[in-house]
């Protein structure tokens, strides 16, 4: 098996060491693909950028210093994390023309290694959606079929990655934001334990579920970018002092007599083509000596509504800081600081932002709090306890990523209540701060992705990303199928 089919970081690794592409070359491939690209994966294109750190590689390359593994290799950053002096929209009227005085933490800390930024991607506005379609300069396409979505909120980054036009992206999961474009777009999307890596420098949307999560071709790219980002920062409250990430040495770990929990609940009113492919992928387990289980989660059933009362609650807080006054878009036009922060907010958020923002301030009100917000936070309790008795049980849990694989673009959802269920196997995750994983499992009949979840105790990236990796292995990769669209190496 070739090093690229393994991955591709290493192999980009390998060409740029020995001299095989300039990095200088491999970026201009790059972004040429990106310049005739049809997906809409990028709001910005930072060219000048990538070209400048492509020459400081080839510099040291020339040079004879040893570079980092993620040295002069092309990535991207979904439009949610900050890089100083780049435009930062996050999608949205509100921030169009916003640069940011500072990087995030985990960008700054690619930067540093050598990584090669292409730009910024595609999102639904604030992370709020599950297919892309809710940003202003419109959704992104899937690469398996352009007239299907690529899932949301990080639908351009998992879309440059699935199409070829960048080696990994850095995302963020707030409810599947990671995952579910990943299951979508038949690539590797893994979403890390909460406080695992540093939220300073990413636009709040629900502060106590958001997280910087990975996009990437194969579960051993994903462990590398894993263990560069992850760790300790003080500039971040909720950053664990006690974690130090290892996971790409743990990925040729021996998985036979592992305990793997199958939570029936999961499985309720998922596709019949979706539902297949994850029992096949429990056969291939079971052949590299896991034992399965079936057993019953009933307090996931609560999970649903539990998120979205706290998260919408956390948006209202965190978004009541775009009014005009500080930064962002303001309205032309107001008789008073009120009319001007009302039209001003009117105007440059869109539909969905603002129901979020409705929902949230609704549940936290005088006369509802107690019987939304607070109940709501008691009830994550209990479901974050059943899940820790799990793992008491379970070395990790199987689940589907997604209900559904990706449904066509510009399609008539109906009610917002039926677009948040496309969420439901993705939300306990966050809700309850453990890491997961999605990898893909096989297609359906319309030749879409189908991925399939992976879930572990907190800080257990090490292990999930080994199940995933082995999986892959055993498979001969054959799940793993980015479009031929892109740069070729």
């Amino acid at each position: 098996m070739s090093d690229q089919k393994r991955g591709i970081i290493k192999h980009i690794h390998k060409l740029i060491s020995k001299k095989e592409i300039s990095c200088m070359e491999l970026t201009k491939k790059y972004l040429d693909e990106i310049d005739k690209s049809l997906l809409n994966a990028y709001i910005t294109v930072c060219e000048e950028d990538a070209l400048e750190q492509a020459k400081k590689i080839d510099e040291k390359v020339g040079a004879g210093e040893e570079i980092d593994i993620l040295a002069g290799v092309p990535m991207t950053l979904k439009d949610v994390i900050s890089t100083a002096g780049i435009e930062t929209t996050c999608a949205s009227k509100m921030l169009m023309g916003y640069k940011p005085i500072y990087d995030a933490t985990a960008w700054k800390t690619l930067k540093d290694k050598g990584a090669v930024l292409l730009g910024k991607t595609n999102m639904d506005e604030f992370a709020m959606g599950s297919s892309c379609e809710n940003s202003c300069i419109g959704g992104s396409k899937n690469p398996h079929n352009t007239d299907y979505v690529t899932g949301g909120s990080s639908g351009g980054g998992a879309a440059a990655v699935a199409g070829n036009i960048a080696a990994y992206a850095l995302g963020s999961d707030t409810g599947g934001s990671v995952r579910q474009p990943a299951s979508f777009c038949g690539i590797v999307g893994l979403k890390p334990t909460y406080g695992s890596v540093s939220r300073y420098g990413l636009i709040a949307y629900g502060s106590g579920f958001d997280q910087i999560g990975v996009l990437a071709q194969t579960a051993e790219d994903a462990s590398i970018i894993f263990d560069s980002i992850a760790g300790y920062d003080p500039m971040d409250s909720t950053s664990s002092p006690k974690y130090t990430p290892n996971s790409y040495e743990s990925l040729s770990g021996d998985i036979k007599g592992l305990k793997m929990g199958i939570p029936k609940e999961y499985y309720d009113g998922v596709d019949e083509e979706v539902r297949k492919l994850i029992e096949e992928a429990m056969k291939v387990y079971e052949s590299m000596g896991v034992k399965i289980e079936y057993f019953s989660l009933p307090e996931v059933k609560y999970t649903l509504p539990v998120y979205y009362i706290l998260v919408c609650a956390e948006a209202a807080s965190n978004l009541a800081r775009f009014d005009g006054v500080r930064y962002g878009h303001r309205t032309e036009h107001y008789k008073d600081v009120n009319e001007m922060m009302c039209k001003t907010r009117s105007e440059g958020f869109g539909a969905e932002v603002k129901r979020r923002i409705l929902l949230g301030n609704y549940v936290l009100s005088s006369g509802y709090y107690d019987a939304y917000y607070k109940k709501a936070q008691n009830i994550r309790k209990l479901i974050t306890s059943a899940f820790y008795k799990a793992f008491r049980e379970y070395d990790v849990l199987l689940t589907p990523t997604s209900p559904v694989t990706a449904f066509p673009m510009n399609k008539n959802y109906g009610s917002p209540q039926e677009v948040y269920l496309a969420d439901i196997c993705t939300v306990p995750v966050n809700t309850v701060g453990i890491p997961g994983i999605s990898v893909p499992c096989g297609f359906d009949s319309k030749g879409l992705p189908v991925g399939m979840q992976i879930l572990g105790d907190r800080f257990s990236e090490s292990k999930i990303l080994n199940v995933a990796h082995r999986y892959e292995i055993e498979t001969q990769y054959e799940n793993n199928k980015c479009v031929d669209m892109g740069v070729r190496l």
